[in-house]
C-alpha cells in the first residue's frame, strides 16, 4: 500500500480498506452474512418487514474451503462462446487463470473468485461455462480440491426474516466504455478501464503490481483521460465525483514505479475534498502533465515516424486553443459511476423510487438524506448517488443510526392525515389497490372490501379522487376543510 505524507491523502485502494472491516462483519457473533444472494420479495411496513433471499448455489462448500486456488489454477478453462462475456471475465486482470498446455494463460476458467480480495474466500462455479455442467465431463477441481469442498449437487437457499427496518446498500458499478467507439476500448490491446488499471496495480494482481504493457514491456508514456460515460449529455449528465481524486492517484503511483511521461486529459479538476487541492498541486511538482480538452479519439495510425507503434490521442487543448496529438503506450479510462443494473427492480421490491439518473431518491436532499419515502427503509452509499469512501461511511453510519433510534423508541409516528375508507360504501372494485403509489391497500377477501394500511399511507389523496363510490375520504382534509381554504382566499381577494 502506497502512503505518503500525512497532510495529504493516503494511497490505500478501497479493497485493502474495506476488506478488514468486512471480515470484521463475516466473524461477529450477531450478523449474518450471506454472499451470492439476492432479494426475492420484500413484503409488510416499517417494524414489520418480511424478507425473502435466495442464496445460490455456489457449488462450493464454505465450511470446508480455505480458498487455496488451486481450483481456478488447474480449471481447464470456460465454455463460453466467442465473443460473450461472463461475470469474471470482466473482471480478470488480477486473477491468475489456469494454465494452458502451451504455457499461456487462460483469463477465464470456469471456478473462479468472484473478485479479489473478497469476504468469505470462496470461490464460485459458473454453471453456464463450466464443462462438467455443459458436457459431463471434467471435474479437475473436484479432484484437486483436499478439503473435498466442491458439491455439484448443491442447490439454491431459501431464507426468510423478519425484520423492524431495511438498508439499501446496492453499491454501483462502473460505466462500460465500450458504448463509446471513439476510445476502442476492447480493440487496443493497451487501452484499459481505471477498474482494470487498479487490479494491475494491486500486489495481489497477475502482474504482482508491476505496470505493464500487454507484451510485458514497461510503458514510456501513459494517458490518463477523465469523464468517460459521464458529465455527457448522451450518457450520463452528472458528475461521478471520484474520476479527478483516482486519476491523480493513478498518477502517483505510475510516478513512484516507472519513469513513464504521465498525461492527464481533463474538462476541469474538482479537488472539493480535505487535502486534494493540495495534492493536486503535489502532481504538478511531479512533472505531470495536465491537458485540459475532451479527447476526440485514440487512434493506432501514425501520421509521422514517432507515432509508430504507439497510441495517439487526439485532444484539443482548449488553453492554448490548437488539437494536439499525443503518442502514448497505455491509455487508462476513468469511467463514470452508474447505478446497478438490478436496482430498479430491488426498489421496487422495497416500495422506494428511482430518479431519471439511475439511483434511488431519498425523502429530503438536506433534511432526510438516508431515508425513503416508505418509513422504515434508508439508503447508504452509492445507490443513492456518486459519492467517495469518506462520504459513504458518513452516510452509512447516519442509516444506522436512524434504524437504531427507531428500534429504542420502540413506536414511530405516523401520518396524521391519511387516508379512511367507509365498509359500507366500498363496492370492492379494487380501482385503488392498483392506483395506491405506496401500496397501503389491500383487498379483504372475507368482507370484499378494501383495507388501508395506516402504517404505510401518506395522505396523497389519489385513492380518495379515483374512488368512483366516494368511499374513501382523507382525514383532517376533506371537503369541508378544501372549501374552507377556497372561502379563505376569496375573502383575502
Amino acid at each position: 500500500m502506497a502512503k505518503f505524507d500525512k497532510t495529504f491523502p493516503t494511497l490505500d485502494c478501497a479493497a485493502c480498506i474495506l476488506t478488514p472491516k468486512m471480515v470484521q462483519v463475516g466473524q461477529h457473533a450477531k450478523i449474518t452474512l450471506l454472499t451470492y444472494s439476492e432479494v426475492e420479495e420484500v413484503s409488510g411496513y416499517v417494524g414489520n418487514f418480511k424478507v425473502k433471499i435466495r442464496e445460490k448455489a455456489r457449488y462450493v462448500d464454505r465450511e470446508l474451503c480455505n480458498g487455496c486456488g488451486m481450483c481456478w489454477e488447474r480449471c481447464p478453462g470456460s465454455r463460453v462462446p466467442e465473443g460473450e462475456t461472463n461475470v469474471h471475465r470482466t473482471l480478470s486482470i488480477g486473477t491468475r487463470g489456469a494454465k494452458k498446455k502451451s504455457g499461456a494463460q487462460n483469463p477465464a476458467p470456469s471456478i473462479y473468485m468472484p473478485f479479489m480480495q473478497a469476504v468469505p474466500a470462496v470461490p464460485v462455479i459458473d454453471r453456464d461455462s463450466c464443462r462438467y455442467f455443459q458436457e459431463g465431463k471434467c471435474r479437475v477441481c473436484e479432484k484437486i480440491c483436499e478439503r473435498k469442498a466442491i458439491k455439484y449437487d448443491m442447490e439454491d437457499r431459501i431464507h426468510e426474516y423478519e425484520v423492524g427496518n431495511i438498508i439499501i446498500a446496492a453499491g454501483l458499478q462502473t460505466f462500460d466504455p465500450a458504448a463509446m467507439k471513439r476510445y476502442r476500448y476492447g480493440q487496443l490491446p493497451n487501452v484499459m478501464t481505471a477498474l482494470e488499471f487498479e487490479m494491475m496495480n494491486c500486489a495481489a494482481g497477475s502482474t504482482d503490481g508491476k505496470i505493464v504493457l500487454a507484451d510485458g514491456s514497461t510503458p514510456k508514456a501513459i494517458g490518463i483521460i477523465h469523464c468517460i460515460g459521464s458529465r455527457d449529455k448522451d450518457y450520463h449528465e452528472y458528475c461521478s465525483r471520484v474520476c479527478c481524486m483516482y486519476a491523480l492517484k493513478f498518477a502517483h503511483l505510475i510516478k513512484e514505479k516507472t519513469e513513464a511521461e504521465v498525461y492527464n486529459f481533463y474538462i476541469d479538476l474538482r479537488c472539493f475534498g480535505k487535502g486534494y487541492e493540495e495534492f493536486y498541486d503535489r502532481l504538478l511538482g511531479e512533472d505531470v502533465r495536465f491537458i485540459r480538452g475532451k479527447v476526440g479519439e485514440i487512434t493506432d495510425l501514425p501520421i509521422h515516424e514517432g507515432e509508430k507503434g504507439k497510441l495517439v490521442v487526439r485532444v484539443e487543448d482548449t488553453l492554448v486553443g490548437v488539437v494536439r496529438r499525443i503518442p502514448v503506450d497505455m491509455v487508462i479510462l476513468c469511467t463514470g459511476l452508474e447505478a446497478p443494473r438490478g436496482l430498479p427492480e430491488l426498489a421496487k421490491k422495497c416500495s422506494v423510487s428511482i430518479g431519471k439518473d439511475g439511483f434511488i431518491i431519498e425523502k429530503h436532499p438536506k433534511l432526510g438524506p438516508v431515508s425513503t419515502a416508505t418509513d422504515g427503509v434508508f439508503i447508504a452509499g452509492a445507490c443513492q448517488s456518486p459519492k467517495d469512501i469518506p462520504d459513504t461511511v458518513a452516510q452509512a453510519s447516519a442509516a444506522s443510526s436512524a434504524v437504531l433510534s427507531m428500534i429504542m423508541r420502540g413506536q414511530i409516528e405516523i401520518e396524521a392525515a391519511t387516508a379512511e375508507i367507509d365498509e359500507e360504501r366500498c363496492s370492492g372494485c379494487r380501482i385503488c389497490n392498483n392506483l395506491c403509489p405506496y401500496l397501503a391497500i389491500r383487498f379483504d377477501e372475507e368482507k370484499k372490501v378494501s383495507v388501508i394500511n395506516e402504517a404505510l399511507c401518506k395522505g396523497c389523496g389519489t385513492c380518495v379522487a379515483a374512488c368512483p363510490s366516494n368511499a374513501i375520504t382523507a382525514k383532517h382534509f376533506g371537503n369541508e376543510q378544501i372549501l374552507a381554504e377556497i372561502e379563505g382566499l376569496l375573502s383575502v381577494t
